[in-house]
């Protein structure tokens, strides 16, 4: 019965004339050939004869898994499985296609780990100087993760036009890094014990190979283990090799300086990444599905013919991971056409292009700032002329949403961000570089704490003076404007208000119903409905839908949310409330006056109304607030980190003859561009998490929201590849 299913199945999945082409496979070692000709005896017997591509797998050798790209890309081998860092190697630099990707028994994703012995004294910060050991050149756990991690943290020193391979070779004292004979930095290989021979094919010294045998996993704990690294560098799986008596003799590098047990690599790593996946040439693609499926159907965990032979388990052949990693669960195959960024990752993805797998270009020379207005634009370009740094590029987006997603897709590296979107820019993989200081000192000593009240701005409510029945609870069916939707001032903190009697605010989730609720209409920029109805739109080179995300609507931020309070010139198209910062309020009352946009407003004509009901003067903010805001982060993918502080740095050295000034904008027209008008200078923070940045109570207040209020900014974010598959 058995065989007349299979005879079924095969006739089906490979009908017409393709049987008599055999699928090669690429091997890398005697215990990886017999692992595979055993897999092809048992296709041999398990198919019917009319499936000889089942009966006709051979196995092909090769001296590394480069040797193996280069086979499948000439037709002499037709497929290979490679971690996630040579797979993106084999489709930019040879042309090939990923047709699957392993799924492990724990996820999709390996988080890298450093390894230790427990006896010595080493730490994430004092690697400088050690010998190290690694599972492979450019792959994920042993080379890509804790590189990209060393170097955000700044304790890599990369110079600009350096190959990374000869930073890591002065940073380490020896190493061995299997496949890193290429990059032509012997350090890299002098801890390797491969044989050595001038014939490639008889070369395994420093080779990924299992014939070095300091490769792949096993090989760099078998390294670690042999006193030739002070630290190994592998993926989390490979610590269930190491036998239980001797787990405590080793431990785990923290990012945060600490160590940890064996069993804490959940929470003591160096970074996930994907897992790996089998390539092939593209004009193979379909057939090597079909085998892939068929041999995972026969042989895979939960296949019918697993007891004849186990596709995921290489136990039997005394040495681990051959063919597959051996914790994989099952395959999943990739539909054609499948972008490589959907099968490693967009942070994944971005890493690698920050590490420059694919060379130096243009983009490693620049820094490409985001902005989200014209405004922006005109003030990022004057920015550009005059700082003696990185050249600056200065690159269109349509909100600060927009400015996460560019980021997060390597299509621009850095921006400053409110709290609120701060918050979602860290959900979405990238880090603080800097953080906005608002207080008066900008000289720091190395380890002296910054001061709350130097970092935080205030959300306040703001009437006219003249509107006396215009309080807090009693806000209902009011004209409400708000800097833009997302903004700590305008719509994190007034939600969690009891802004009118009628509207209990309590239960505060998606915050712009519960506006649309206690307001007849406003202005929220980037918002919909009845909460775009007060607004006004863009003019001449501006000009734009109504309600935009960004400053080409003229009532977006704290200018324009004042400027709908007062109303436009024609003194239409006002608000009875505007939400907005503290900051600058008097200043932008004298420029609305001075522009010509409100003649006659001055500060007295308006008051701040306070959470309990009552109204004060605009001097009394301190007492008369909707609660403090974290200051603004700048926020890159992370191995850029440290190379953006540095730009920075250097941008806030003002040029004698410069007449720009990076904290001012009304000479634009409008205010807050690129950075906050009270931005006295900006304080390194990448050391530090955004979460440390912001703050526990505005986390938690965030999380509180987002946690039931839809946002699709979020949702791009959450789109991860460790859970996509």
């Amino acid at each position: 019965m058995m065989k007349g299913v299979w005879g079924i199945i095969a006739v089906f999945l490979f009908s017409n004339a393709v049987w008599a082409k055999k699928m090669r496979w690429c091997i890398l070692s005697e215990h990886e050939r017999r692992k595979c000709a055993d897999l092809a005896k048992a296709l041999a017997a398990t198919f019917s004869p009319t499936a000889t591509l089942y009966s006709q797998l051979s196995c092909v050798k090769a001296f590394s898994t480069t040797d193996c790209l280069s086979k499948i890309r000439n037709n002499k081998v037709d497929l290979v499985t490679l971690d996630a860092g040579e797979v993106y190697s084999a489709v930019k630099q040879f042309g090939l296609a990923a047709v699957a990707k392993e799924i492990y028994l724990d996820g999709t994703c390996t988080l890298a780990v450093a390894v230790v012995r427990s006896a010595s004294s080493v730490d994430i910060r004092s690697l400088k100087g050690t010998t190290s050991c690694h599972n492979g050149a450019r792959w994920t756990s042993g080379w890509n993760l804790p590189l990209g991690q060393l170097i955000s943290q700044n304790l890599l020193p990369w110079a600009e036009g350096q190959p990374l391979s000869l930073a890591v070779s002065n940073f380490f004292n020896a190493s061995c890094v299997p496949g890193a004979g290429t990059m032509t930095f012997n350090n890299l290989c002098s801890r390797c014990k491969g044989q050595r021979s001038f014939v490639p094919q008889r070369n395994f010294f420093c080779e990924t190979s299992h014939n070095e045998p300091f490769y792949h996993n096993q090989g760099a704990l078998r390294c670690l283990k042999s006193g030739a690294g002070d630290v190994a560098f592998v993926d989390h799986a490979a610590l269930n090799r190491i036998d239980d008596k001797m787990k405590d003799e080793y431990s785990l590098l923290c990012t945060d300086g600490t160590r940890a047990p064996l069993r804490s690599f959940r929470t003591c790593n160096l970074g996930r990444g994907p897992g790996g996946a089998v390539v092939t040439r593209i004009n193979n693609q379909n057939l090597a599905r079909r085998f892939l499926t068929a041999i995972q159907t026969a042989f895979g965990r939960k296949g019918t013919e697993n007891q004849r032979f186990q596709l995921f388990d290489s136990s039997v052949y005394g040495v681990g991971d051959l063919l597959f990693r051996d914790v994989t669960d099952k395959l999943i195959i990739l539909h054609q056409g499948t972008d490589i960024n959907q099968v490693l990752g967009l942070d994944y993805v971005a890493l690698l292009k920050g590490l420059r797998h694919e060379g130096s270009s243009l983009e490693d020379s620049v820094v490409r700032w985001c902005c989200i207005s014209d405004a922006e634009q005109e003030k990022c370009e004057q920015w550009a002329l005059s700082i003696k740094s990185d050249p600056l590029v200065c690159v269109s987006a349509s909100s600060m949403s927009d400015c996460i997603e560019k980021i997060k897709r390597n299509k621009v590296d850095a921006v400053s961000l409110d709290a609120t979107h701060a918050f979602i820019a860290g959900k979405c993989g990238l880090a603080p570089v800097v953080t906005e200081y608002y207080g008066t000192k900008c000289e720091f000593s190395g380890g002296e704490p910054l001061e709350a009240k130097d970092l935080s701005v205030y959300s306040v409510a703001m009437a006219r003076r003249s509107s006396k029945s215009v309080y807090v609870g009693n806000l209902g069916g009011r004209r409400s404007c708000h800097g833009y939707i997302y903004s700590p001032a305008g719509w994190l903190l007034p939600v969690q208000r009891t802004l009118s009697s009628e509207n209990n605010n309590s239960i505060f989730c998606e915050p712009n119903q519960v506006f649309s609720k206690v307001f007849w209409k406003g202005c929220m920029p980037g918002a919909t409905g009845n909460l775009c109805k007060v607004c006004v739109g863009g003019t001449e080179d501006a000009a734009t839908k109504r309600c935009s995300n960004n400053h080409n609507e003229r009532y977006y931020g704290n200018m324009g949310a004042l400027r709908c309070l007062v109303g436009d010139p024609s003194g239409k198209s006002f608000g009875d409330v505007a939400f907005m910062e503290h900051h600058n309020i008097e200043s932008n009352i004298e420029y609305l006056s001075s522009s010509g946009w409100a003649n006659g407003w001055t500060a007295s004509d308006f008051e701040l109304l306070c959470a309990d009901g009552q109204r004060a003067s605009l001097t009394e903010w301190k007492n008369c607030n909707l609660g403090a805001i974290p200051p603004n982060i700048v926020m890159t993918r992370p191995v850029l980190a440290a190379r953006i502080y540095d730009f920075l740095i250097k941008s806030q050295e003002t040029r004698p003859d410069s007449s720009f000034r990076l904290f001012e904008s009304q000479q634009y027209g409008e205010s807050d561009l690129l950075f906050k008008d009270a931005t006295r200078c900006l304080v390194h923070t990448n050391h530090m998490d955004y979460r440390t940045i912001l703050g526990e109570d505005f986390i938690s207040q965030a999380e509180s929201i987002f946690n039931c209020t839809h946002s699709d900014i979020l949702q791009f974010c959450n789109r991860d590849v460790c859970s996509i598959f």
